[in-house]
């Protein structure tokens, strides 16, 4: 029984930045086992005064997370990656939550941990600096020095995982492309790396249980991705989800070798369940097992008895269910302790399943679930010292139109108590491919102690609503995009919820780019602006960001080959000297996403027509911030921006 973790999930860093919440109260929490002990605070500041900003935003951007999770093979322990310490680092505890350690001691920052099947051995990768240039290690699992197993420098290596027999060790790396991420094996017994699959843009790679093939996801462009059966002795391929047009296929694994099991919207709107079977070599045809009008399909884990665990995405929440393939009946699966879950990985035989379990008001941590009775055991639990959660603000959804009458969301956060119109911020995820969801966001937290509002939009281009919705805003159609900026801050006011005059816009990534073309598109609109390392100009971002990001972005954004006057067009660095917003920008210095030429471009500008603005820039950090240091440094000053300006 195979239970590599679905491929293409790591993908999602990448391209969203963390976002908001849910209509209502979800469903009722799951039987939740108290966990044996608590990861220990990082050092905080004494208790500020009530009314000092500074200490009360801290508090709250003080609150880290832990991530992902890995089982011993015996099931005894889980691996994961905990910031606890102020720096990502792996830790471990026993099934139960206790016993806790702090296993690695990085100064750099650790994204994933792998358990070998062995049980002796972790790897691990690590970002020096935060940039995306991370490098693969393997180290003793019961601690030890870690040995570097990729070449280190500026080539970008993503970790994969173990084959069954845990041999090989599968990565994605650019060490050998020009502008992709190729899939890699790295043989513990010899010691060397093999380039298996060649990938234009970015790909990763699982084994199948007798090594005999290879899944390779590779993503064609943004919003267009797809699966292809690699046999790892010949190379040849078989492709697994032909399609014209665009369509996403994701979540792939091995059942057995001959079964493979995915989401994809081949030929449908919405991700769904499907299969593929192997007989002799050969790939039969794509089989749709189950699918849902009204949500995605994000994650897969097989189950001890043979059924597949299924984590869909509805309206924004995680909701779980059980789909038996013998009897093709799906089934309620346990309610959730939060909002949303993240992939679901599964112990080796399938008894146990990890989640990243985060909501609106609940930071993110690793849980376990037992299927068989159903109950939720947190493995790890984040520190909120000073925080009171129950305390904390959840938003409800609301619906809206664009310009041209298409359907709009987005999640309301407002003050407790408020009434009236009052300030806001309206805050844009990134991607574009993000979507907003009931993640725990400490920055809309502290805002909203602040007394300022939150409208967090999933205009056109977002995830989570059906293949035609996502890919609304390529290529030409972003103006109608930056439309949709618009048509939010008319909807916020002309129902009450903001004051006209005490409007703020906020975003990363492309949430940052969405900031910078809606204060010079719309220059009365906003009273106070936080670019977080967003894009202003689409010629020095393909010039200099990294060449996979470059070659699967020219759908989304334009070609800079054959549409440099359109991507001129949609660029707000040639419309700069309409700012009149004052505007905080932050990055990270060592940000190869998105490069800090864009950040310097716009500080530039602004401070040679005397705009107000204010430069934060993190010489430890790459795309994001994953220090807590840093972290509380962020939201300090953006909130101290928009309470100074709206």
């Amino acid at each position: 029984m195979d239970k590599t973790p679905a491929i293409a999930t790591l993908t999602v860093a990448f391209f969203s930045f963390l976002a908001a919440c849910t209509q209502d109260s979800g469903p009722a929490p799951a039987a939740v086992e108290a966990p044996a002990q608590a990861l220990p605070a990082g050092e905080i500041m004494e208790a500020p005064a009530k009314d000092d900003l500074a200490g009360q935003v801290a508090r709250m951007g003080a609150i880290g997370y832990s991530t992902g999770g890995a089982f011993s093979p015996d099931r005894a322990r889980i691996a994961f990656v905990s910031n606890a310490s102020g720096v990502p680092n792996v830790w471990m505890a026993d099934a139960d939550g206790g016993n806790l350690e702090q296993v690695t001691r990085s100064e750099d920052q650790i994204g994933n941990v792998r358990w070998s099947p062995a049980g002796d051995t972790l790897a691990i990768n690590i970002a020096p600096g935060g940039g995306l240039n991370s490098q693969i290690y393997l180290m003793p699992a019961n601690g030890g020095e870690k040995e570097m197993i990729t070449a280190g420098g500026k080539v970008n290596n993503w970790l994969g995982d173990w084959s069954d027999d845990g041999r090989y060790l599968s990565f994605s790396s650019s060490a050998e492309s020009e502008n992709g991420m190729d899939c890699w094996l790295h043989d513990t017994e010899t010691g060397e790396n093999r380039l298996i699959v060649r990938n234009q843009g970015i790909g990763v790679c699982v084994l199948s249980p007798d090594n005999r093939f290879v899944l390779a996801w590779r993503m064609v462009s943004r919003g267009n991705t797809d699966l292809c059966l690699v046999e790892l002795e010949s190379g040849a391929e078989q492709h697994l989800t032909p399609h014209e047009g665009v369509a996403l296929s994701q979540g792939g694994r091995f059942l057995d070798n001959e079964t493979l099991v995915f989401a994809t919207n081949v030929d449908r709107e919405m991700l769904a369940l499907a299969r593929v079977h192997v007989a002799d070599g050969i790939a039969g045809p794509l089989e749709i097992l189950l699918g849902r009008d009204d949500a995605v399909l994000e994650g897969i884990a097989e189950l001890a008895d043979g059924r597949l665990l299924l984590n869909w995405n509805a309206s924004g929440r995680s909701e779980l269910a059980y789909f038996d393939p013998a009897s093709g009946k799906m089934s309620p699966g346990p309610s959730l302790p939060a909002e949303l879950a993240g992939a679901p990985e599964a112990s080796a035989d399938g008894a146990q399943v990890l989640f990243t379990i985060s909501g609106s008001t609940v930071p993110v941590d690793v849980w376990r679930l037992d299927p068989g009775s159903g109950q939720f055991t947190q493995i790890s639990r984040t520190p909120h010292d000073g925080v009171d959660l129950a305390s904390l603000v959840r938003p409800t959804l609301k619906t809206y139109s664009a310009h041209d009458g298409l359907e709009l969301s987005g999640w309301l956060y407002r003050p407790h108590g408020q009434m009236e119109p009052g300030p806001m911020v309206l805050s844009f995820h990134g991607g574009p491919e993000g979507q907003e969801r009931p993640r725990f966001r400490a920055t809309y937290q502290a805002l909203l102690s602040r007394g300022i509002s939150v409208f967090a939009p999933n205009v056109r281009g977002s995830s989570g609503f059906g293949k035609t919705f996502v890919n609304l805003d390529n290529g030409a159609l972003r103006f109608d995009g930056i439309r949709d900026i618009a048509a939010t801050t008319q909807f916020v006011t002309q129902v009450g919820l903001a004051d006209p005059d005490r409007i703020g816009i906020m975003g990363g990534s492309y949430g940052g780019y969405m900031v910078m073309a809606g204060i010079t598109e719309y220059p009365e609109m906003f009273a106070a602006g936080a670019n977080l390392f967003g894009i202003v100009n689409f010629d020095t971002f393909f010039a200099q960001t990294e060449p996979w990001m470059a070659a699967i972005s020219t759908v989304e954004y334009g070609d800079p080959a054959t549409e440099p006057e359109l991507l001129e067009r949609l660029s707000p660095i040639h419309r700069i000297d309409r700012i009149v917003t004052p505007t905080i920008v932050l990055h990270g210095a060592n940000d190869t996403n998105v490069p800090v030429v864009e950040a310097e471009q716009v500080v530039e500008n602004l401070e040679v027509r005397g705009v107000p603005v204010k430069y934060v820039l993190f010489p430890d950090e790459g795309h994001g911030w994953r220090k807590i240091e840093n972290r509380v440094t962020s939201d300090v000053e953006i909130v101290k921006w928009f309470e100074t300006h709206l």
